[in-house]
């Protein structure tokens, strides 16, 4: 089957949307795969740990999910929509994280940060359901895992801190 051009340009920025979440997160795990094996496995980690393969798999279905959310939203409203610039704040925000806990290993700031993140992601998936509401729906597995990573931070800081 081949497509058309409008196909084409359809999922182009549908595309780039998977671009950039997955390079996000890839750059963001190049922190903690440098600090797992030393800084991170010296922790005392919290009951509720995961164990650390469920963060890859978990991670690259949250980014794929996120940017499906923004290319329907962005096929609504263009890129200069409010909604998107949440979104873009919110995955700046999800690398910053990793590079404050595993690159900086200050725990504190990080558990600062992903409250902001928490804000930001709720406010993207408010504005994505505005705008279509299979597009927050999609940011609501997000939303809860940023939660939880928030609950596991407050814990690896009341542990370790």
């Amino acid at each position: 089957m081949e497509w058309t051009d409008s196909q084409r340009n359809r999922y182009r920025p549908l595309t780039l949307f998977l671009l950039a979440c997955l390079v996000t997160g890839a750059a963001a795990s190049q922190f903690a795969d440098a600090a797992l094996p030393i800084w991170y496995a010296g922790l005392l980690h919290p009951a509720i740990t995961p164990p650390d393969w469920v963060f890859a798999p978990v991670w690259t279905a949250l980014y794929v999910m996120m940017a499906v959310a923004a290319w329907r939203v962005w096929g609504k409203t263009g890129l200069k929509a409010a909604a998107l610039y949440a979104f873009w704040v919110q995955l700046f925000l999800n690398f910053c994280w990793s590079a404050i806990f595993f690159g900086l290993h200050r725990i504190d700031f990080a558990l600062a940060e992903i409250i902001l993140l928490d804000v930001a992601a709720l406010v993207t998936l408010i504005l994505f359901w505005s705008w279509d509401r299979i597009a927050g729906l999609l940011m609501a597995p997000y939303l809860a895992w940023s939660c939880f990573a928030t609950l596991l931070t407050y814990e690896f800081w009341r542990l370790n801190g």
